[in-house]
């Protein structure tokens, strides 16, 4: 392998990780995970921290886009199928927050709930 070569890749490859991967939080952040699948939200119930960063970090299982909306807290995300986003709530205040999936609002709901 050329010189160059063993020099580029392996920077290269940092940065695409670091470009790639969720990244890291600050101390006063809370990572939060939500998963599509069967055109489902799960957990159903999220409890967060109030007053604190949080972050949601969405993943969709199934073959369908699905969307994360949130009226009460201004949210929306559209999850392509196989792909994960990230939402940041920021910090909420104490209360319930219902959210739901626009493309299946029958099955696909929740509760985001602040203490």
């Amino acid at each position: 392998m050329p010189v160059l070569s063993r020099l580029i890749l392996p920077v290269l490859s940092a940065l695409l990780l670091a470009l790639w991967s969720p990244g890291v939080l600050a101390a006063d952040e809370v990572l939060v995970r939500l998963t599509i699948k069967d055109h489902r939200f799960s957990p159903e119930r999220l409890e967060i921290p109030a007053k604190t960063k949080v972050i949601l970090l969405i993943r969709n299982e199934d073959a369908e886009p699905e969307e994360f909306e949130c009226l009460e807290l201004r949210r929306e995300k559209i999850v392509f199928p196989g792909a994960e986003v990230r939402v940041v709530l920021g910090k909420v205040d104490p209360g319930e927050y219902p959210f739901f999936g626009e493309y299946h609002e029958a099955t696909a709901k929740g509760v985001i709930v602040a203490r």
